[in-house]
């Protein structure tokens, strides 16, 4: 079976990017022509952060799903929408209160 957590999806579509290398600021969505080097994309991007992010002193962005140029951004690997941890946790809770 395939490691999902180091593979890399596109943050919109959710299908498989062919890209081995860091994702570069110009690099798009080959399925659906969207920006890559986002923040919703980002490995730091955290809605309860705060400038929704978990990287302390970087700047400002006013358009979360279009290229920037933040130097802190590091692709988000895995599946988006898909937390191994989560579920990991439900499964242990669930079977801590099996009768």
């Amino acid at each position: 079976m395939k490691d999902l957590s180091t593979d890399k999806y596109c943050w919109k579509c959710g299908k498989e990017l062919p890209f081995d290398t860091r994702i570069l600021r110009s690099e798009q969505c080959p399925w659906c022509g969207i920006d890559l080097h986002v923040c919703y994309a980002c490995r730091f991007h955290d809605r309860s952060a705060h400038n929704e992010c978990s990287e302390v002193g970087t700047f400002e962005v006013q358009d979360r799903d279009r290229a920037n140029y933040c130097n802190e951004f590091q692709f988000r690997e895995g599946h988006p929408g898909r937390d191994d941890e989560a579920d990991k946790a439900k499964e242990k809770l669930k079977d801590l209160f099996k009768f």
